[in-house]
């Protein structure tokens, strides 16, 4: 993680200030809870092309002629030929390239890609294909990256060709090397004129994916997850999980097995907003289970996946019927234990061999398991209960993950509360996408009673663990990814962070979208086909998880509302602290002291932290995340780094006789602050 340094004094007077200095006391002796590993994730729903178009590195949309109009995608001249009897029962359709009969006719095919394909200039790209000579004997494929816009005397970027032979089906490859950038290239595909040629399968990737996988991720997407140190990773969804109906749903076990043999499936997104309509967005599945477990393991991130509970989304489906039935349940629970022996069974497993087939023998030593999505009331209720039971007998080590629906409180939340707790789920799911004044805790208690960083204080201790698995802030009349919203999310955090004894992990959502291609925002991290930037709540989540610690420090100040000043509070938005916000953890690991402060005020405020059981000057690490100009700044793609986090130090001093360590500094206005001090 590197952060360009700046040097400046961050001795500023108090006096500067219109408000009193705030002193705040950490007290780095007695370690109080342990922080979980997982505390901060990220989770990954296929929304905004996030998959296909996005961390999913293959370039080629409808490469199996699957859609249900066959060729989406697809330009055709000549004598083209969709057929439905190919080499893969899952993927039947491919087309048929004959002769046009004439020397100067052509028989091609050309595919646009997720809005234009995105070439660099000296990189390579790996084309493959399933082909067969109908007649037999042999026939040349030609494949050109063309740019279509240009005025040159070529449209050619880059060329190659593949020699086939045989009537059987093959696979056949060639490398092709860009000659210039571009972001809206097209693959065109030129049959023989002189032999009839089936092809099928027909992909294209760059050969430099993450971790250099053929059937890989998008670099630079999956550099960003890693570069967030998450501690779990929560995937597929979402509400693809659920599906619109449930043939629609997300089924795991057509995501594995060979690449070219994993069935199309209709994603819910393509038409549930009709303001962003998007009817060509299927799941071809190429980012399927397999992969999302090895993308775990490769950014060291705990797999939580989470499956059908038998319920389609509620919200588009009201009527029973609309269900699983009770009696109908078993081949869902068979998903979930089939799921765990894919990911953890011994090679001589059904399910374990299949994981070995792929390549990894070794077990993905999943612990979490989710059982429906955002579902609630009795019809969540009683579908879980024999799904939580068959987990149990067989698999007693692994932590079930229920929900308690939609909403961060009211009357269902409640329910769903109340239910998880009778059936002993080890985490509760909660989802919140909510305004500024519920994150800052200064909205309506009676309708926001659980608001703000003050939200998980007075939770039970004694059920299930929080799990914050879909949360961000979407500003009033701002629902996009301003640095405003980031810096309430930064507050709200310091109430996770405080009370890491009840709440296990949190990840933002969603994770991803295409400037073109989203439906949903604010989102952690956009791109195009060639670029893509991190919005500032990337950073924010950033910064909590590469500086988690592993256990809780207590910071309190004393109550503005208490003329005695006896009695020590959280610093967290209340009345009298003038919006600013704290946590403080300590990482035996590295052996620092960890401090968290955000100033939600309009006003740069004078703090003084006194660091107990601390003597002598330090010197204190600090990164700061502030916005350059206006509270409505982001980052884009034209401009990435506008609003990143900035390194520096602050001197500590000392005060009284046994030389307390004490961290005097003066926060900018609308900023957070980190700090790091060795103990």
């Amino acid at each position: 993680m590197k952060f360009r340094l700046i040097s400046c004094s961050l001795a500023l007077s108090a006096l500067l200030s219109v408000h009193a200095q705030q002193v705040m006391d950490v007290n780095t002796k007695k370690m109080g809870a342990s922080v979980s590993p997982t505390m901060y994730g990220l989770f990954f729903e296929d929304i905004n092309y996030a998959a296909d178009g996005g961390l999913y590195a293959e370039l080629v949309k409808n490469r199996s002629f699957e859609f249900p109009n066959r060729l989406t995608g697809w330009d055709i001249s000549g004598k083209v030929t969709v057929m439905n009897d190919g080499p893969f029962d899952k993927n039947p359709h491919y087309v048929r390239l004959a002769p046009s009969g004439h020397s100067d006719k052509h028989t091609m095919i050309e595919n646009h890609g997720f809005f234009g394909i995105g070439v660099k200039a000296g990189e390579e790209y790996r084309f493959s294909v399933w082909a067969r000579v109908v007649e037999g004997g042999s026939a040349k494929l030609y494949i050109d990256l063309v740019d279509n816009a240009t005025m040159s005397d070529d449209q050619k970027i880059g060329s190659g060709s593949v020699d086939v032979s045989g009537k059987e089906w093959k696979k056949y490859t060639t490398v092709i090397k860009a000659k210039k950038s571009f972001a809206k290239a097209h693959l065109r595909v030129w049959g023989s004129n002189k032999a009839t040629t089936d092809i099928e399968h027909v992909s294209l990737f760059p050969v430099k994916t993450y971790k250099g996988r053929e059937n890989g991720l998008r670099q630079d997407l999956a550099q960003a997850l890693e570069d967030v140190h998450p501690g779990v990773f929560r995937f597929p969804g979402g509400c693809i999980v659920e599906g619109t109906d449930l043939a629609t749903r997300y089924q795991w076990k057509n995501t594995v097995g060979p690449v070219e043999n994993r069935p199309l499936n209709e994603n819910r997104w393509h038409y549930t907003f009709t303001h962003r309509y998007f009817p060509d967005y299927f799941q071809t599945y190429g980012l399927g289970f397999f992969e999302f477990f090895q993308l775990c393991e490769d950014i060291k991130a705990e797999p939580l996946p989470v499956l059908s509970v038998g319920l389609a989304c509620q919200f588009q489906n009201r009527k029973e019927s609309d269900h699983a039935a009770m009696d109908e349940l078993k081949p869902f629970i068979d998903d979930c234990l089939d799921l765990i022996e894919f990911a953890n069974g011994p090679v001589d497993s059904k399910w374990g061999k299949l994981r070995a087939d792929m390549g990894h023998p070794e077990p993905f030593n999943m612990k979490y398991i989710g059982i429906g999505n955002e579902q609630w009331d009795a019809p969540y209720f009683e579908r879980l209960k024999p799904f939580v039971a068959a987990v149990r007998a067989k698999y007693p080590n692994i932590k079930i993950v229920g929900t308690s629906g939609p909403d961060s409180e009211g009357k269902m939340f409640d329910k769903g509360w109340v239910a998880m707790k009778e059936q002993k789920a080890d985490l509760v799911d909660e989802h919140f996408y909510r305004p500024e004044a519920w994150f800052l805790g200064t909205g309506d208690r009676k309708k926001w009673p659980n608001c703000g960083a003050l939200r998980y204080d007075s939770y039970d201790r004694k059920g299930p663990k929080v799990f914050a698995g879909e949360y961000a802030c979407h500003g009033a009349g701002k629902k996009w990814n301003h640095y405003e919203t980031s810096l309430y999310e930064a507050a709200f955090m310091t109430g996770i962070e405080r009370n890491a004894d009840i709440v296990e992990m949190a990840t933002y959502a969603p994770l991803f979208a295409h400037v073109e291609g989203w439906q949903w925002r604010p989102d952690m991290i956009w791109y195009d086909n060639t670029r893509m930037f991190k919005s500032v709540s990337y950073y924010v989540q950033q910064m909590y998880a590469m500086n988690k610690g592993t256990n809780v420090l207590k910071l309190t100040t004393k109550d503005p509302a208490d003329p005695k000043g006896k009695k020590a509070i959280p610093v967290a938005g209340q009345d009298g602290l003038n919006g600013l916000f704290a946590s403080s953890v300590y990482d035996k690991t590295t052996g620092e002291v960890i401090i968290k402060v955000v100033n939600t005020s309009k006003e740069a405020q004078p703090v003084s932290i006194n660091l107990l059981d601390m003597t002598g000057e330090r010197t204190a690490e600090t990164l700061t995340l502030q916005h350059s100009g206006s509270m409505d700044d982001e980052n884009t793609l034209s401009n990435p780094n506008k609003i990143v986090p900035v390194s520096s130090t602050v001197n500590c001093t000392t005060t009284g006789k046994k030389k307390q360590t004490v961290l005097n500094d003066n926060l900018p206005a609308m900023s957070f602050r980190l700090y790091k001090v060795k103990k």
